[in-house]
């Protein structure tokens, strides 16, 4: 290891990733397939080793696996990934069970048990099952157990899905109150451009950490290959979710996955923000679904943002969507800038009637705040 090197490894936040206790791992399916595409169980048993090595160190790991789909496409005759919904769906329900099962396979060498659990985005932005999620890899870790979480191919849609399991690694990196994230897929970290495509004219710099958004100047993130559906755009989209809620993350090749989750002196590593949000407000900004829109008026667009304020409904122009008390909303400001998510303590035709007047003018039961403070989020 050079001294360049010898320096950056030793950085507070890998030490954060080295000591994490609770760690989620997230697998890229081009992690546990061959350069074909076809699905390589023997990967997966490599990546095992290094995970069951992490968890002998004193360690809970829950593992966010890719690779359903590709795993279905052989036993089903196909060709190539499929490319229209109803077909993904088959591969995903066929390739769901020769994933579980070789993970499954991959610890029993070591005498552990798998669960899987399945989600999609739905699940995640409605509360309650959230929170069943989260009791559901609670309850595993503390059985002993790996749990093995992927998205719901099967049943989600285009308009319903994560979009990649990089996502819904940050997203049940927060779930779980994990203390770090590991990213592996064949992206050994973050180059300020494809080092695929580098030469020696154009090379592509190596970003060790990132710290804020000085270190992400000049970087292009590409999208993903033809056998996931992520990239480094949705890699650097996740790892920066994951880390403004306070968890470290370390981006590495799977191909390092013995070294980073040993000592974490591969790959790059994301410094999360100073204090942790808190579940209801992680839950708020980025997992929620949202349900209609309030407009405000400049002096609301301030007092929320800038002095953290509860908003009330003198500072709403103008509403849309059909809500509910207890839905999360976005907020506006006049030029439908998006300033904020929260929790709208009123229904959408109840709101309608109040909008921009003063609190002294309503009637005593409708004077609580559009939206609590502590149910905002500046986003």
């Amino acid at each position: 290891m050079s001294t360049d090197r010898a320096e950056w490894a030793d950085s507070v936040h890998r030490e954060a990733v080295r000591s994490a206790r609770s760690v989620v791992v997230k697998i890229g399916t081009t992690a546990l397939t061959t350069p074909s595409g076809e699905f390589d169980a023997s990967r997966l048993q490599i990546l095992a080793d290094a995970i069951e090595a992490r968890m002998q160190s004193g360690s809970d790991v829950v593992i966010v696996s890719s690779g359903a789909i590709a795993a279905g496409i052989e036993p089903l005759g196909l060709s190539r990934r499929p490319t229209d919904l109803a077909t993904k769906q088959a591969a995903a329900s066929v390739g769901q069970v020769a994933l579980v099962n070789s993970w499954s396979a991959a610890f029993g060498r070591y005498n552990r048990t798998v669960g899987q659990v399945l989600l999609t985005a739905h699940d995640i932005s409605l509360r309650v099952q959230h929170t069943n999620a989260q009791r559901t890899l609670d309850r595993l870790r503390a059985l002993h157990a790996v749990g093995i979480v992927n998205e719901n191919d099967t049943v989600a849609t285009n308009e319903i899905r994560f979009g990649d399991n990089d996502r819904l690694s940050a997203l049940v990196a927060h779930l779980v109150g994990a203390d770090a994230l590991v990213l592996l897929s064949d992206i050994d970290g973050l180059y300020d451009g494809d080092p695929r495509k580098a030469s020696p004219d154009n090379p592509a710099r190596f970003i060790p950490e990132v710290d804020g958004p000085a270190d992400l100047a000049g970087v292009t993130a590409g999208r993903g290959s033809h056998l996931g559906t992520g990239g480094m755009v949705s890699k650097l989209s996740s790892a920066l979710l994951a880390a403004d809620a306070g968890v470290p993350v370390l981006l590495a090749a799977a191909a390092d996955a013995e070294t980073a989750l040993a000592d974490a002196s591969v790959g790059t590593v994301f410094a999360p923000r100073a204090t942790r949000m808190s579940a209801r407000r992680f839950w708020v900004r980025y997992a929620a679904e949202v349900a209609g829109t309030l407009t405000l008026d400049d002096g609301a667009v301030n007092a929320v943002v800038r002095q953290r304020r509860s908003l009330l409904a003198a500072g709403i122009t103008a509403l849309s969507g059909r809500f509910y008390g207890g839905d999360v909303v976005e907020l506006r400001a006049q030029d439908s800038t998006v300033v904020a998510r929260g929790v709208v303590a009123y229904d959408a035709a109840e709101l309608a009637t109040i909008l921009g007047r003063s609190t002294s003018d309503l009637p005593t039961e409708m004077r609580r705040p559009a939206v609590h403070a502590d149910d905002l989020v500046a986003v």
